[in-house]
């Protein structure tokens, strides 16, 4: 194991959990104002997650107000305070960037059922 991949083994974190394209997830994230630093939540679906060591990174979309409104977190930044996962998608594809172009029902994706 060379130098640059020891560095980057000291900041992964493995205090996420398991999450996929299709599952809604809320992203609990350190903004700093100044002096004062507070959290703000994120939640809409992950359309995207890129596998790596330190470069990995997801992405989020919501809509809020009729506009959508994506998001790419890196995945082991230290602004991630914490990431919740709502419920699991079942998608057929690990990048579902189809639904950029849908609307209202149609944009909904099927959740697993908990047997």
């Amino acid at each position: 194991m060379n130098i640059i991949q020891k560095i980057e083994n000291e900041h992964l974190r493995a205090d996420h959990p398991r999450f996929r394209a299709g599952d809604t997830v809320k992203v609990h994230t350190r903004i700093i104002e100044g002096e004062k630093e507070r959290i703000q939540v994120f939640q809409g679906v992950v359309l995207r997650l890129k596998k790596g060591t330190t470069d990995s990174t997801f992405i989020v979309r919501k809509v809020s107000d009729g506009v959508g409104v994506e998001r790419i977190f890196p995945l082991h930044a230290p602004t991630i305070d914490r990431i919740e996962v709502i419920s699991e998608g079942v998608v057929r594809q690990s990048r579902i960037y189809y639904l950029r172009s849908l609307r209202g029902k149609a944009a909904r994706i099927k959740t697993k059922n908990a047997w």
